[in-house]
């Protein structure tokens, strides 16, 4: 009995997505001219903009880390590369500054409250992302 009930919670309560579809999703980063931000190791956060199903269980911002050509394989919600939420997202970058010292990236694609990035995650495949460089 115990055991039925402990597997029953378990179930219910698992690393899945919940009560939301999750999708594998590869793609890229670059600037608005095809060129590769320069940068590694940087991560995009993809904040749900889905609602609630019950007022109980949200929906978790996505992560994926982007290498030196601007690509990202391994998004994750959950666990390891388990994909992104099925929905529209807001996309921001956690990313440092140039060499020089220079914003890679202008400042509103720095945060999820600013970013005019947004993707539809629908099913599984590629995003290319495009951002403007930062102003001069």
């Amino acid at each position: 009995m115990l055991f039925t009930l402990l597997s029953l919670l378990g179930s219910t309560l698992g690393c899945g997505g919940g009560p939301f579809d999750l999708v594998p999703v590869t793609g890229s980063v670059r600037y608005e001219d095809g060129s590769v931000i320069p940068a590694s190791n940087y991560e995009l956060k993809f904040v749900p903009q889905v609602e609630s199903p019950d007022g109980v269980q949200f929906p978790r911002v996505g992560t994926a880390i982007v290498d030196s050509k601007g690509a990202f394989s391994a998004a994750t919600t959950h666990k390891y590369q388990d994909g992104l939420i099925v929905g529209k997202q807001r996309v921001y970058l956690k990313i440092g500054r140039g060499p020089d010292g220079r914003p890679l990236v202008p400042p509103e694609y720095l945060a999820s409250e600013t970013s005019p990035l947004e993707v539809e995650v629908s099913r599984r495949g590629a995003l290319e992302l495009k951002v403007p460089r930062p102003p001069l």
